[in-house]
């Protein structure tokens, strides 16, 4: 199994983002420069990640993305399903009904062997990630990070997060509605 870069994306800007202030909001073109990669590219996973409702994104001189819930009430989970969508990653085409052993349909009264274990794995995978936030990923993150890396991003984040005044508990914008595109 192979998960799209947007996964790895929408995942560090995750973390990036449970980092700020919470008035604090980063752009999508901040993002993208703080990890290096295609702007336009992000975008279409932080739309995503906005249409599911994991972040927010507000329009204006101090608007731009940022957690829609706190980050240990959002699931590693949600992530990749927002970005690669909920559908089952083995897709049965029953294959055993067909060929020169091939026989009635109502002889197949038990699930396929295979179908059955790519299920039981994939069912254990989604727990895993269904257990992680990312909360413990910021966690695993600062841990694992160089100091000099950590101090260059404090600096970095400094000079680019935008801080609203008027930020409700829930990180949305007073009287304002989550919107889908890149702003500020």
């Amino acid at each position: 199994m192979r998960l799209s870069a947007g996964v790895e994306w929408a995942l560090h800007c995750a973390v990036l983002l449970a980092a700020l202030p919470p008035a604090g909001a980063l752009t999508g073109r901040a993002l993208a420069e703080f990890h290096g990669i295609s702007e336009s590219y992000l975008l279409k996973q932080l739309q995503a990640l906005t249409r599911t409702g994991l972040f927010t994104s507000t329009s204006g001189p101090l608007g731009g993305y940022r957690l829609a819930r706190p980050a240990d009430q959002i699931t590693v989970l949600e992530i990749v399903e927002a970005i690669e969508g909920p559908e089952s990653m083995f897709q049965c085409t029953d294959i055993r009904k067909r060929g020169p052993a091939a026989v009635e349909l109502e002889l197949y009264r038990v699930r396929c062997g295979i179908h059955a274990a790519m299920l039981q794995a994939e069912l254990a995978w989604k727990q895993v990630l269904r257990q992680q936030t990312v909360a413990d990923l910021a966690a695993l993150t600062g841990a694992s990070i160089a100091p000099e890396r950590a101090q260059k991003a404090r600096a970095w984040l400094r000079e680019r997060v935008r801080l609203s005044p008027a930020i409700s508990p829930a990180g949305n914008p007073a009287g304002r509605e989550s919107q889908t595109t890149e702003r500020g």
